[in-house]
C-alpha cells in the first residue's frame, strides 16, 4: 500500500473513532444507561425502595419489566401494567392498572409506596453490574436486580 493510501485510511479511521465510541452507549443527561446494561426487555426483581431516607425490603413477588412502551409486573401483592416511555436514562410510567387482591398491611403499604414512586413523574435510571436504581424527583428510589431469584 502506498503512503498516500495509508494516510487516507488513517485520516478516515481517526475521523470515525469518536462516532464509533458514541455508538457504544445510550446516554441521557447522566450517562447512566448503557447498551451493555439495557433497562428494557429485562425481568427486574424489586429488591426494595428508599422513601424519605428509609429503605424497605420488597416482598419476594415484586417485579418490573419495561418493553415495547409498556411497564408490567407485580407491586408486591397485585399485578400491574401501564404505558411507559424511555428516553435515554429517563423513564416515565403512566397510570397503573392493577389487580385488586388484598394482602397484609405491610405488603399493601409497600405496594402503595412503590406505585407512587413509579408514577409521580420522570424516573432517572442508573445501572451498575446487574443492578438498576430508579430515582424520582423527590429522591425516592426503587432498587432492582436483574432476573428472578431461584
Amino acid at each position: 500500500m502506498n503512503r498516500h493510501k495509508q494516510r487516507a485510511i488513517l485520516a478516515v479511521a481517526v475521523a470515525l473513532l469518536p462516532l464509533a465510541m458514541a455508538c457504544g452507549t445510550e446516554k441521557g443527561d447522566s450517562g447512566a444507561v448503557s447498551v451493555q446494561q439495557p433497562v428494557t426487555g429485562v425481568d427486574w426483581r424489586v429488591d426494595g425502595i428508599t422513601v424519605g431516607g428509609t429503605t424497605r425490603h420488597a416482598p419476594a413477588t415484586a417485579r418490573l419489566r419495561i418493553e415495547d412502551g409498556r411497564a408490567a409486573g407485580n407491586l408486591g401483592c397485585n399485578q400491574f401494567s401501564a404505558r411507559a416511555t424511555v428516553h435515554g436514562d429517563r423513564i416515565t410510567v403512566g397510570d397503573l392498572r392493577t389487580t385488586r387482591m388484598a394482602c397484609g398491611k405491610e405488603r399493601m403499604d409497600f405496594e402503595r409506596a412503590l406505585a407512587r414512586i413509579l408514577t409521580t413523574g420522570t424516573l432517572v435510571a442508573r445501572t451498575e453490574a446487574a443492578k438498576l436504581t430508579l430515582t424520582d424527583g423527590d429522591g425516592d428510589r426503587v432498587h432492582l436486580s436483574r432476573g428472578a431469584p431461584e
